[in-house]
């Protein structure tokens, strides 16, 4: 190497420092396994730090310092949820690029590297979620479904507007200025809106790759679509006429388990015809449920003027 290649190798500037923000509440096994995956990175250690922010897990804080093993620093999060638990980690870092992820997630060995890298495209982005089963031998209808359904966010992005606060990095004078989550929404299409009504891009960044686990089961799901539904509605009565398009939104979700089996039929998620059976099964479930509960909601709040 000449000497002048040599200078110009020394004069380069260092890599944005990244702070990674875990939101985590009783979860111990799932966040020993995340932060396995971030000690793992392609992205140099000395310009990352990690910071759990934990919600009051029953165990103890002492116990939840115990299986981080000095691979982050633990921070109380007294206000619950995963919202402010993020505000919490963020208030607690130095990095000029936040990067978010969740506690049952695993991040693969190049997600940090990838991330930064879109950010010199996009003002923030997303990336990639990729749906995890632990033993294909004993797959659950509900894992099936989720194969095909769960965690789409380059749909999320290019076509809906926001990305998933699982998986998101942004620059942190950009999350000052759009300010923290929100409680009680739907925190990730909220703050995406409030970012991009501010000026920000929003860009996906496929190879920015977490995994995240099925649900495993129908109780599983009900609970995540019972609160994704609550948050949502919180959401649309905010809006002009947001309780009609509610309504019509409701009452289409049955008809849509029509139109999205050849989604099922057709996915390279799953491999034979009885996965397929079984995630057909639960979408068609799923939807009437969904549907059910939305109307619920509507009623409920119609009732309190």
């Amino acid at each position: 190497m000449t000497e002048s290649a040599t200078a110009a190798r020394g004069s380069e500037a260092p890599p944005p420092r990244v702070s990674v923000i875990i939101p985590h509440y009783n979860d111990l096994a799932n966040l020993g396994r995340c932060l396995a995956s971030l000690t793992s990175q392609t992205y140099p250690a000395e310009q990352l730090e990690i910071v759990v922010a934990d919600n009051g897990s029953p165990q103890g804080i002492a116990e939840v310092e115990r299986v981080v093993q000095g691979r982050a620093r633990v921070v109380l999060a007294v206000e619950r949820g995963a919202g402010p638990a993020r505000n919490e980690g963020v208030a607690n870092t130095t990095g000029e690029t936040l990067a978010f992820i969740d506690s049952d997630c695993r991040a693969e060995p190049g997600w940090i590297a990838e991330g930064v890298k879109a950010l010199e495209v996009d003002d923030f982005v997303g990336g990639r979620v990729t749906v995890l089963v632990d033993d294909w031998a004993a797959l659950t209808p509900a894992e099936a479904f989720e194969r095909v359904f769960a965690f789409n966010f380059k749909d999320y992005i290019l076509r809906k507007g926001f990305t998933g606060s699982g998986n998101l990095f942004c620059p942190r004078a950009l999350f000052l200025k759009v300010g923290g989550f929100r409680m009680g929404v739907s925190e990730d299409v909220e703050w995406s809106r409030r970012a991009v009504a501010t000026g920000f891009r929003l860009g996906y960044a496929p190879k920015a790759i977490i995994g995240h686990p099925a649900r495993h089961d129908w109780a599983e799901l009900i609970q995540k679509w019972g609160r994704l539904n609550s948050e949502m509605f919180t959401l649309a009565c905010e809006r002009p006429g947001g309780r009609v398009r509610w309504l019509v939104k409701s009452l289409a979700l049955p008809l849509s388990a029509i139109a999205h089996t050849p989604r099922v039929l057709l996915s390279d998620q799953l491999y034979t015809m009885r996965e397929r059976r079984m995630a057909l099964s639960v979408l068609f479930a799923i939807r009437f449920w969904r549907c059910q509960d939305a109307l619920r909601l509507l009623a409920r709040a119609r009732t309190k003027g």
